[in-house]
């Protein structure tokens, strides 16, 4: 299976510009499992829900549309961050397509500083889904939350889609840590560049990796510049949760002496 990140600078509220980069960017790329940055067709820092909801999109928008016709005719499955319109609510998404045109929507868990001022607060399903192996999705400030990662890989999940905005400096090293205590694989794409609005002024950090499930870093990313990298990898290495011959990280679980509520 192959497998990558496309670590974009998306020009914010210009979706028409952002998808285009999308395409030009993937032209050569045939079957393979893509993830590319939360909210990168629309960018991050909007100055008020009215912005928002200008800028979002429903799950038969636009966008949408295009990358799924582009997963079709390339073989790709492809997850993207997109400003959900869902009637009168708005989402932070990740959107997946694949080449059968299937379609899969995961709505974030936990909404990160001013997104809370914007994005309505979803009911998120942690539901792998199968696309040449089982996948699950998280988006961004969810990888904080140990059991964003953990309920999907209980859930058989093999492979960790990530879509991020990452302006903090640790989440790509601690993306390590979930991948060893999940025995998973982890694709985390970033974006870069800035974006100053509203008074306030962001910087994202790149770095875009992909993490194996003994938490060997098979691709990473620069922390300024574009960047599209594909790995091969054997989903089944994900099956093994074994740390030592005595030791599996799932049967040795003891969920009755967890609190987790």
């Amino acid at each position: 299976m192959r497998i990558g990140f496309m670590q974009t600078r998306p020009r914010f509220g210009d979706a028409e510009a952002n998808i285009r980069a999308i395409e030009r960017g993937l032209a050569k790329v045939r079957e393979a499992t893509i993830v590319l940055p939360e909210l990168c067709t629309t960018g991050y820092l909007f100055e008020s829900r009215r912005e928002l909801r200008a800028l979002a999109e429903p799950l038969d928008g636009p966008s949408v549309t295009r990358l799924r016709a582009l997963a079709r005719s390339q073989r790709l499955t492809l997850c993207f961050g997109l400003a959900e319109r869902a009637g009168r609510r708005v989402y932070n998404s990740a959107v997946s397509v694949t080449a059968a045109g299937r379609r899969y929507v995961y709505r974030k868990a936990h909404l990160f500083d001013r997104e809370k001022l914007f994005f309505d607060r979803a009911e998120p399903r942690f539901e792998p889904f199968r696309s040449g192996t089982k996948l699950g999705v998280m988006i961004c400030f969810d990888w904080i939350f140990p059991e964003t990662c953990r309920t999907l890989a209980l859930a058989g999940a093999r492979v960790i889609l990530h879509p991020s905005n990452l302006v903090l400096p640790y989440c790509q090293t601690a993306m390590v840590t979930r991948a060893l205590e999940n025995r998973v694989f982890t694709v985390t794409c970033n974006r870069v560049g800035s974006e100053s609005r509203a008074g306030a002024t962001l910087r994202f950090t790149g770095q875009s990796r992909i993490v194996d499930p003994r938490g060997k870093v098979l691709a990473q990313a620069g922390a300024r510049g574009e960047s599209l990298q594909v790995v091969r990898i054997d989903p089944g290495q994900a099956a093994d949760k074994r740390m030592t011959s005595r030791n599996d990280l799932f049967r040795d679980r003891r969920p009755r002496f967890y609190r987790l509520q």
